[in-house]
Order: C-alpha cells, then structure tokens, then sequence
C-alpha cells in the first residue's frame, strides 16, 4: 500500500482508470462522469483518505461531494485491500477463486465451489451469501462453518461500513433482465460488442470476451458472458450470462441468467434464483396477460 500522502492520488487514479474503461467500451455517459466526478473530488481532498476514515467511517465518505454510497464502498475497498474488484472485471484481469481465497478458511476448491455455484466475485456478495443461508447449503460448508466465515468476513469488512450487510438488493424485474440479456446475446453473436481478454483461461491473452454496458430506467447494467472453471467444464461460456446491476448511487447486485435444462422451462432462459417469477413471466405472455 501507498503512504498516506499517496493514497488519494492512487485512489482517483482507479476511478479515473474505471471512467475511461466504461467510456472505451460504451458505457452511459452519466455513469462515466460520477466516476470522473468522484476522482476530481478525491484528488482535490485536503484531507487525508485514511485519516478521514479512521475518524468519521463510511459517513466521512458519504459526506464528500460526488460520492454516493457505492462509491464509498469502491473507495474503502480500494484503502483496505489495494484493489478494486469492479475495475478488475473492466480490465479483465479478475481471478474470484484467488479473492476468495484470501478469506481464512477457504482454500481453493471451496473458493471454487463458492463461485462456481453461487456466483460471488466480490467479498461483500460473500457476505451476504453467509447471512442469507446460501453458503451454508453449500457441500461441505454447514451452518457451523458458515458462521466462522461469516465471523471472518465482518471482521475483515466492518472496519469502515461498522454494520450487517444491507439485504440483497432484489433489483430489476425479471423481464428486465431477460431483456438485458436478449441484448448482450444478440449483439455478441453480430459481433457489435467490444471485447476484453480476460486473465482467467486464456493463456494466449485473445480478446474473446463481450462486455455489454445498457441501461434500461434508473438502472446500469454490465454484462458478461460467465468464465467461470464450471462455465468452461460443462461448455456454457456462451450460455451463462452475468448481469451486473447498478442503482443511481453506484451499489452494485448481480444475477445469473442460462438456458433451462430441466423442469417446466427447459429451453427458455431463467434467472437463477427467480425462476418463479421467470415462469409466471412465460405464463403470462403465453395467455396474454
């Protein structure tokens, strides 16, 4: 980590890396500008970054101009760890098995496990994972060992936010996200997409990955196809789609939609997690209604 001198430029540094990002691969000039925005803030700050947070939490945050409360989190992520898991997935450059890792207590298959099966690439989204009972139904994890790193977690995120994790955000509706994904499939396959190289199996670095970025209402939407080890095990890279959403103060949910193979919407796309509201959807364009 940088001295504390150096710490605020390296922090507007990234979000100005992450603006130009989102603007090289067409994102919303609106959510281009609140980054700019951000990092001019950050730049100019007499204050010390660390020092601000060590004093006043997420509130000191909160309280400087042009920095909503997912540009908070971005800003602590970036003074806890050095990195900023969003910029990496710009970039291409995220490995989640190895953030995942960094958490006592999960080694590599569990990590992978984790992703593969409940789709988290962020700390916070683990998190949440433990509160909400999705970890522990996980084999091999239980509900004791789900509250050892629910426990860890809170110790290595609480610094700064101090509280329980918000409840997930629902987000978009599903015809929504069927939509966005309708839209990402559809421009990849006429390649009208930019594309990143993603670090993850890839060893000859090729550019092959679509990055969407849509907006439909007040929320922002990025959009991958999912490169995860079992997305690539079971030859669903083309498949599996990834749809990151964002509200208006830039806090980030995410789901996964794929192709049915069983059940009562086998052949049609569901949004894991919300099939029933998938199959009431399809229920109710099928009468009309």
């Amino acid at each position: 980590m940088p001295t504390d001198a150096a710490i605020n430029q390296q922090v507007a540094g990234k979000l100005r890396e992450a603006a130009d990002l989102l603007h090289q691969q067409g994102a919303n000039p609106f959510r281009v500008n609140a980054y700019r925005r951000a990092a001019d803030t950050i730049a100019r700050l007499d204050d010390e970054l660390r020092a601000l947070v060590q004093r006043q939490g997420m509130d000191g945050l909160l309280a400087l101009p042009n920095v909503g409360r997912g540009m908070a989190t971005a800003i602590d992520e970036i003074l806890r760890t050095g990195r900023w898991v969003q910029l990496e997935r710009l970039r291409g450059v995220l490995d989640p098995e190895k953030l995942l890792q960094s958490v006592p207590g999960i080694g590599p298959r569990l990590a992978q496990r984790i992703h593969d099966a409940l789709h988290v690439d962020t700390l916070e989204a683990l998190e949440l994972a433990a509160h909400d009972g999705r970890l522990e139904s996980l084999t091999g994890v239980g509900p004791r060992r789900a509250m050892a790193i629910r426990a860890t977690l809170e110790s290595m995120l609480g610094r700064v936010r101090g509280v329980r994790p918000r409840a997930e955000v629902h987000g978009p509706a599903v015809e929504m996200l069927l939509d966005v994904d309708h839209e990402y499939r559809t421009k990849s396959a006429q390649a009208k997409l930019p594309t990143i190289a993603p670090k993850r199996f890839n060893p000859r670095g090729e550019a092959w990955l679509p990055i969407l970025h849509t907006q439909r209402d007040a929320w922002h939407f990025t959009v991958l196809f999912s490169n995860t080890a079992r997305a690539h095990e079971l030859e669903r890279t083309h498949d599996w789609v990834v749809v990151y959403f964002y509200d208006d103060h830039h806090q980030e949910g995410q789901h996964t939609i794929v192709t049915e193979t069983r059940g009562a919407l086998i052949g049609r796309r569901v949004v894991r997690g919300r099939e029933a509201e998938c199959r009431a959807l399809y229920d109710r364009q099928a009468t009309g209604g």
